[in-house]
């Protein structure tokens, strides 16, 4: 596949991660000229400049992938079960971020940094034409850029994550809502929920995703996720991973309370080195400064930061630390791109 003057399309330009996913394909010089955009029909015409040049998105047809070398998915489950074969069926490398494919066994789930040897692997033999590679869920792609790290530094064995996701992860109208009912519980009146189980303002909700049944019962969809995933890309497929997912009235930037367990006794200055060693995280962590990672300071950021790193005091093997990413950056857009780069390297 050619490296220069590619032919790119996005599906769900229009929505959160899209936008940020053309934002970045201009930031980051992606070396594409032709760049196709594709969204619900009620975008239908509407202009999308990119790279000095405008774009009119379109909607997906017979015969919309024609000549694409790359094509970045980031909509909804069902576009992608019905369009990624069509894609691929043209010889176009698919990178898809909806959670179609993320547990499919012939289906790589990729966070470069983390596992990118696959990449180098797919590319070195040739078969990145019609390849399907798939995107993880936001949160799990901050999570395992710690872990890994530290798993390599002690030997990870048992993970404890508590998430405190932004509204972003929900979607541009999930956004809307949550500032639209601050405006209204602040003029005295009742939020009422539309997008999100409950209202979101001044509130948290310890719900993402559907309630499980059968001996997941309890747990969410989105808690599942995240430890059937973390264990596929780590490659330790017997990893005891334990999650509760909440929702909080935030904008930007998912956040993780982290406990991991380990083979070896961690020690915090060690922990913190392999992590700034580690491309792609930085350390806020400095407790005397008040210095943590924080939404504010990590919103449209590319970094996952990790802070408030110590020792479990009921554990010799634990430890404790706070994670912070854009959940619409490195959670989704920049790792498609970054995907996208890997093969092209």
């Amino acid at each position: 596949m050619k490296r220069s003057g590619l032919k790119i399309a996005v599906v769900g330009a229009t929505g959160a991660v899209g936008k940020e996913m053309i934002q970045l394909l201009e930031k980051r010089n992606f070396p594409f000229s032709e760049l196709l955009l594709f969204s619900s029909p009620r975008s239908l015409g509407k202009k999308v400049t990119c790279a000095g040049k405008t774009w009119s998105v379109g909607v997906l047809e017979s015969g919309c992938f024609d000549g694409v070398d790359y094509a970045f998915f980031d909509a909804s489950d069902e576009i992608s079960k019905e369009w990624v074969p069509v894609a691929r069926a043209a010889g176009v490398c698919v990178i898809d971020s909806s959670g179609t494919y993320r547990m499919n066994a012939e289906v790589p789930l990729i966070v470069p940094e983390v596992n990118g040897h696959i990449l180098k692997k797919l590319s070195a033999t040739g078969s990145v034409s019609g390849a399907l590679l798939a995107g993880p869920n936001c949160t799990t792609v901050q999570l395992v850029m710690a872990l890994k790290p530290l798993h390599d530094r002690f030997g990870l064995e048992r993970v404890v994550v508590s998430t405190y996701q932004a509204v972003s992860g929900a979607g541009a109208a999930a956004m809307d809502e949550l500032t639209s009912q601050i405006t209204t519980v602040m003029s005295g009146g009742k939020a009422v929920a539309k997008i999100l189980k409950h209202p979101i303002a001044f509130n948290c909700i310890p719900q993402i995703g559907s309630f499980l049944a059968g001996d997941d019962e309890g747990s969410t969809s989105e808690e599942k996720k995240v430890i059937l995933e973390t264990r596929k890309i780590l490659d330790l497929p017997n990893l005891a991973v334990a999650c509760t997912a909440v929702r909080v009235p935030a904008l930007a930037c998912h956040s993780e309370s982290v406990l991991c367990e380990f083979k070896n006794v961690p020690d915090v200055a060690g922990a913190r080195e392999a992590l700034r060693a580690f491309p792609g995280v930085t350390v806020t962590d400095s407790p005397k400064d008040f210095a943590y990672p924080m939404n504010l300071a990590n919103a449209h950021g590319d970094a996952v930061d990790v802070g408030r790193i110590r020792k479990d005091p009921s554990s010799p093997r634990g430890l404790q630390f706070w994670v912070v990413s854009d959940n619409l950056r490195k959670g989704a857009a920049l790792n498609a791109i970054q995907i996208a780069e890997a093969l092209l390297a």
